[in-house]
């Protein structure tokens, strides 16, 4: 059983999944590798002039994997929460299950309406500003929340957001990721 399962991998997702991992939790991410992301040339993304989606994807799949998550490629066809703990099964006959669930499946994920989340009046998950919703423990992130203000730099806000909340619940206390030049034994 993992700690976090997040379902999706484009930005959202794999920064959820960056912070969460980062910070010792166990984390699968579930996705096809099909990101919208792939299709985009970024020029307004913080710390590159320039990008290509499919090489941001790449270089961001590869920091989430060498800080321990676990990329899955497995389209998610079922979700459901038994007890204390969201279960997931997969088209591919894999499954798991976890404490925390993240959706980040981009645009009206058909995901979101299996569990009784809130949508509003155009059909996406409500949720506050750290990506909780109405089921406890549950959060979405990225393009399954916003309806016309999308963009990738905002979908990895919002799954950074939705770490620190979940990170700030198992401490018991506000949690803040900030790593400090002076503490790396690299730089000397």
């Amino acid at each position: 059983m993992a700690d976090v399962i997040i379902i999706g991998d484009g930005p959202a997702g794999l920064a959820a999944a960056l912070f969460l991992a980062k910070n010792d939790m166990s984390v699968e991410v579930y996705g096809k590798n099909e990101s919208w992301v792939h299709q985009a040339l970024l020029k307004n993304y913080l710390g590159f002039q320039q990008i290509p989606g499919p090489e941001f994807l790449r270089l961001a799949r590869e920091q989430v994997e060498a800080l321990g998550a676990v990329l899955v490629e497995a389209e998610i066809t079922a979700i459901r929460k038994v007890d204390d703990e969201f279960q997931i099964d997969a088209a591919d006959g894999q499954g798991s299950s976890g404490t925390y669930l993240v959706i980040a499946g981009g645009p009206k994920s058909e995901l979101v309406k299996q569990l009784g989340i809130e949508l509003d009046a155009k059909g996406y998950a409500v949720t506050d500003k750290n990506g909780r919703t109405n089921v406890d423990k549950l959060y979405v992130a990225g393009w399954s929340t916003r309806a016309d203000k999308i963009q990738a730099q905002i979908s990895a806000g919002d799954g950074a957001a939705v770490a620190l909340d979940v990170l700030s619940r198992e401490k018991g206390k506000d949690f803040h990721d900030f790593d400090s030049l002076a503490d790396d034994p690299d730089r000397g």
